[in-house]
């Protein structure tokens, strides 16, 4: 019965899911499991994995899984990053909706019909859904980590990180489902962008006029990276990769105010201290950003660990890897910068 109305309301259409991985041996099979599970008819579906040519037993456990989902194809990705997986897959794929899901999360089973669904009953260019954050192993710190990661003092205005209760238009969303027809519209992937791939499009499609929503009726899992050295690593990967994206684009609306409040806060430290060798009174700016910033993140961390019964020192430590790491390596980014070649599309 909810078949039908499947079909007789989202129009019958192809949905082509796209997603990439590499060396997700730890994710994939709930991932797949997840995927099997969906409502969606599997005669109206293809799913296709693209591999980054992984070399740990992500290619094995899909090859083992195969077999129960008739829909699902293995390709191989030889430039390995996002935006080819993408480009490829979008070029193999045969769905009138392309939807791209991530190896590193889970989905509830009404996931891809919602988004369909959302998508054609807004009019939109794409559609995304509230990404909630969760960890394979609840130890103290891979807990604060999820609760920085779903907090506003760690990810800022992401909607699709912190929550919503209606459908809200907005600059980006996790994955994302489109008409096939945007990419011819608003162009595909742009392959320079190891990361930010995904909301360069979206602001390209913004640029163009489009519409993007988050939708509140259903959500994804994804997860979080669960120790303060994978933190670290992924979160400076994520600040570089700002700067470079707006140097690759030339464009600065690629990117959200929010991606360059940790740089700004790193400026705030290292500038004026300095700047006080020359002139002392401005080692005052240092201490002044410091103290508000540890006394935020001592208030909200203090908050935190008396409503969700977390340890109060992981939350302070994660927060200030966080934020330390990315504005780092946005700092690092812009100091490379004359080192770094235009590359083509």
């Amino acid at each position: 019965m909810h078949f039908q109305f499947l079909k007789s309301n989202i129009f019958e259409d192809m949905l082509s899911v796209i997603c990439p991985i590499y060396n997700e041996e730890k994710y994939i099979v709930k991932c797949v499991e997840s995927i099997m599970a969906q409502d969606y008819p599997k005669d109206d579906l293809e799913v296709l994995m693209m591999d980054g040519m992984s070399n740990d037993r992500t290619r094995e456990m899909l090859q083992e899984l195969l077999p129960q989902c008739p829909y699902m194809r293995l390709l191989d990705n030889p430039e390995r990053t996002p935006p080819w997986a993408m480009n490829h897959g979008i070029a193999a794929a045969h769905g009138d909706v392309i939807l791209r899901i991530d190896a590193h999360a889970s989905y509830p089973t009404n996931y891809f019909s919602t988004l369909v669904r959302r998508l054609h009953e807004l009019g939109a260019d794409n559609v995304g859904v509230v990404c909630r954050t969760e960890v394979l192993n609840k130890t103290p710190k891979a807990l604060a980590i999820r609760e920085v990661l779903s907090h506003k003092l760690g990810v800022g205005n992401a909607l699709f990180r912190t929550g919503i209760t209606e459908v809200q238009e907005v600059d980006t969303v996790p994955f994302g489902c489109w008409r096939r027809d945007v990419f011819d519209k608003y162009g595909l992937y742009d392959t320079r962008l190891t990361r930010n791939q995904d909301i360069e499009l979206n602001k390209r499609i913004l640029r163009g006029g489009g519409k993007i929503y988050l939708v509140p009726d259903t959500y994804c899992t994804y997860y979080a990276r669960e120790t303060f050295d994978k933190l670290f690593k992924n979160n400076y990967g994520n600040g570089k990769w700002n700067i470079l994206t707006v140097y690759y684009t030339r464009e600065m609306s690629s990117l959200s105010l929010r991606h360059f409040i940790p740089l700004i806060f790193i400026l705030s430290l290292i500038l004026p201290l300095i700047a006080g060798f020359f002139w002392h009174p401005l080692w005052l700016i240092c201490a002044v950003s410091l103290i508000a910033y540890l006394g935020l993140v001592g208030f909200v961390s203090a908050r935190l660990a008396r409503s969700k019964g977390l340890s109060f020192f992981r939350l302070v430590e994660s927060f200030f890897v966080l934020h330390f790491s990315y504005g780092l390596g946005s700092l690092v980014g812009i100091l490379t910068l004359p080192f770094v070649k235009q590359k083509s599309k």
